[in-house]
């Protein structure tokens, strides 16, 4: 009984993945249909090509394959399975076929039986397969991050004429980004991803929602931080100030003795969402110039009223 390569037929390596596999099965499909191709070995190809899908798709089915292999069944192109072998057919259950499973060859009927498949159309002739799905991304500033936002926009992808054959084809889609969309987050556009083949459902369109760098917050999830520049009096006796958030100014009480580098949180003034995220401010001290002879002696009375030395607090002096 002579063997089929299902690894060779599919076009793909003896490790490839699921997703590679599926994928050549798609390419492959496509190209060797009756309706499509005027080559004469192209309804051959096309019932080795769901053949070898039937089982490479297949967990169970392809590590049964794969244990013949390891044990030279296939080696001098006949199928002569090891002399403990049983065909284990029945263990495989219902079969998830895109083809009529009698149209497989005896060498599938040999290793799972023909009840391994299931039917769907004689000799493929009701083929369809669904669109593959399309993963695009969308940058969106912290603003509308925050807020929501609707984003019009082209995707360029394909679709097939009347013949079956690929033609390049633009889309104009709106996607509504909702507030508190973080980056990273995929938003799904049902049926707007590949077209279908032969009668099959669209694929669906992925977009990744990206927030761009913003020039005032730095984003972690759903939290923000925002640096504060403040002075050395502020830090000593204590402020209220005005701060910034993403929903506007709010007053932030600084408290008395602050350090540099210390970090403030306004609970939920980050982005929204359940629950929404917070605002961290981190305090950093700016020392002002001096302009003036009074701001001078001003500085020089502090110096020598104090008894504060920064040094020894870090353990830098004897």
């Amino acid at each position: 009984m002579e063997v089929l390569d299902y690894y060779e037929v599919m076009g793909v390596a003896e490790d490839a993945s699921p997703d590679e596999i599926k994928k050549a099965y798609r390419r492959l499909a496509r190209k060797y249909h009756p309706d499509v191709s005027s080559a004469p070995d192209a309804e051959a190809k096309f019932k080795q090509v769901g053949e070898a899908y039937e089982v490479l798709k297949d967990a169970d089915k392809r590590a049964e394959y794969d244990e013949l292999r390891k044990y030279g069944a296939f080696n001098d192109g006949q199928f002569r399975p090891p002399p403990d072998w049983e065909r284990q057919a029945g263990s495989h259950g219902p079969g998830q076929a895109d083809f009529d499973a009698r149209q497989f060859s005896d060498f599938f009927e040999a290793i799972y039986g023909r009840q391994a498949g299931r039917r769907s159309g004689a000799g493929g002739a009701d083929f369809s397969l669904r669109g593959e799905d399309i993963h695009a991304s969308l940058s969106v500033s912290l603003a509308e991050a925050y807020t929501g936002t609707t984003r019009t926009f082209s995707l360029a992808t394909h679709a097939y004429d009347d013949s079956g054959h690929v033609v390049p084809e633009t889309k104009t889609l709106k996607a509504k980004i909702p507030a508190g969309v973080v980056s990273g987050q995929k938003i799904r556009l049902r049926g707007q991803g590949g077209p279908g083949f032969g009668g099959g459902a669209n694929g669906d369109l992925f977009l990744q929602v990206d927030i761009e760098p913003d020039k005032r917050f730095a984003v972690d999830g759903r939290d923000i931080t925002l640096v504060l520049p403040i002075a050395p009096w502020e830090a000593i006796l204590g402020a209220s100030v005005e701060v910034p958030t993403l929903g506007g100014n709010v007053k932030l009480t600084i408290p008395k003795n602050a350090n540099a580098g210390q970090k403030l949180r306004l609970q939920g003034r980050g982005l929204p969402g359940q629950p929404p995220g917070d605002q961290y401010v981190v305090l950093q001290i700016v020392v002002p110039k001096i302009t003036t002879d009074a701001e001078r002696e001003l500085i020089e009375k502090m110096r020598d009223q104090f008894t504060f030395d920064p040094r020894a607090q870090a353990g830098l002096t004897k």
